[in-house]
């Protein structure tokens, strides 16, 4: 058995970063960003008002100062003439500041009658004026890598950049094993079980940023497991789902063997996710998972999740954080144990009585793993625990 952290950089080793595409705007929210984005303009594109009011010149706009209006600017519609002594141009927010106007009279400090305006409080010189590229210039990027945010995509938009490079989504097959497992919405027989890790790691998949593909359930035969291999070679990572062991229903190692898997590790001192493997299998990265469900889910959050952001070209997810925990813990075995856990509103750490890694409603119940180290000692309340966040 091999360390976690050990797997976790075997794993990361057979990964490459997808190739690229362009995306319009209104398909990149969350993608990989590949390449950085530069603003093809400067925003404001000129000085702006900030507020409905008046364009004037501070010196003309004392206290009780009585302006003439020669005209109107409007978002969209510039006064094209410039504002001479004694004038006004009456404005709203957005236009275009006439030339020579310094400053906004705001439309409250100003009593108006015809084409006149009396000034009821004088403007300071760059009142309510927004410069020209105050919010950016021609030629500013937003950096690469980094998954896209809505805060991104408005900014790119505002840059006029109407489509951006990212990164292909890596198609993730999931490939579910064994004659007791039958598909949601079936009736299983009375010695089969509904499958439900393909599911999840499909969801954690599409939520890092893959592409998942559930293929059909593969039963303990090497011919189907040859058939769901062939029909997943063009994906980017292959997943197999339970039959990593070596027992003599656990024929996915075997099969792979004889179809030219190159193994790079078998078996990880953790808990739960002992039985997992990775490799090649024909040139395509491959991971093998355990059957139960909580150890399949606890890798997909170790190991496949860090592998999506390794082919989107991002740096791994960091869902570490330490805690006290809540109540004592028993001393530790010799692999890493990964346990389900509930953080309290205190911020203390709540583990779990039972850690059967066949409990699903327990891991529904968790949003933490606490971790303990090989052979760690009994640990009492209040000792910090490392954690990750799920």
């Amino acid at each position: 058995m091999i360390p976690v952290a050990e797997a976790l950089a075997q794993v990361l080793a057979l990964i490459s970063p997808t190739g690229t595409e362009d995306v319009p705007l209104d398909a990149a929210d969350t993608r990989a960003l590949a390449a950085p984005i530069v603003a093809t303009r400067t925003q404001p594109p000129f000085a702006a008002s900030a507020m409905d009011g008046y364009a004037l010149r501070a010196d003309e706009a004392p206290a009780g100062a009585n302006l003439r209006v020669i005209g109107e600017a409007a978002a969209g519609r510039a006064f094209t003439g410039k504002v001479g002594m004694g004038e006004a141009v009456r404005i709203f927010t957005g236009a275009p500041v006439p030339d020579s106007a310094d400053t906004i009279l705001i439309q409250e400090d100003a009593d108006r009658s015809g084409d006149r305006i009396t000034v009821r409080e004088a403007a300071r010189p760059g009142a309510h004026i927004r410069p020209a590229g105050g919010d950016f210039f021609t030629g500013a990027e937003i950096p690469s890598p980094r998954r896209l945010s809505p805060r991104d995509i408005a900014l790119a938009a505002a840059m006029n950049c109407p489509k951006l490079t990212v990164r292909r989504r890596p198609v993730i097959a999931l490939i579910p094993t064994g004659d007791e497992l039958v598909m949601p919405g079936e009736v299983p027989g009375p010695d089969q079980i509904v499958s439900s890790n393909n599911f999840g790691l499909a969801a954690l998949i599409a939520r890092a940023g893959g592409q998942p593909r559930l293929l059909p359930i593969a039963r303990d035969t090497p011919d189907s497991l040859r058939a769901a291999f062939a029909s997943a070679r063009d994906a980017d990572l292959i997943i197999t789902l339970g039959g990593a062991s070596v027992g003599d229903h656990d024929l996915v190692q075997s099969t792979a063997a004889d179809e030219g898997l190159d193994l790079s590790f078998y078996k990880i001192a953790m808990r739960p996710g002992k039985p997992l493997m990775a490799g090649r299998l024909g040139g395509t990265p491959m991971l093998g998972l355990p059957g139960n469900p909580v150890s399949a889910m606890v890798c997909g959050t170790l190991f496949i999740e860090p592998a999506i952001h390794a082919f989107l070209g991002l740096p791994a997810p960091d869902r570490a954080f330490t805690a006290p925990l809540a109540h004592a813990l028993p001393a530790n075995g010799p692999r890493e144990h990964y346990m389900r856990a509930r953080r309290e509103p205190d911020g203390s750490v709540t583990v779990f009585d039972c850690q059967d890694s066949s409990l699903l409603s327990v891991l529904h119940a968790s949003d933490t793993l606490a971790i303990r180290p090989p052979h760690a000692k009994a640990a009492p309340a209040g000792q910090d625990i490392r954690c990750l966040a799920l």
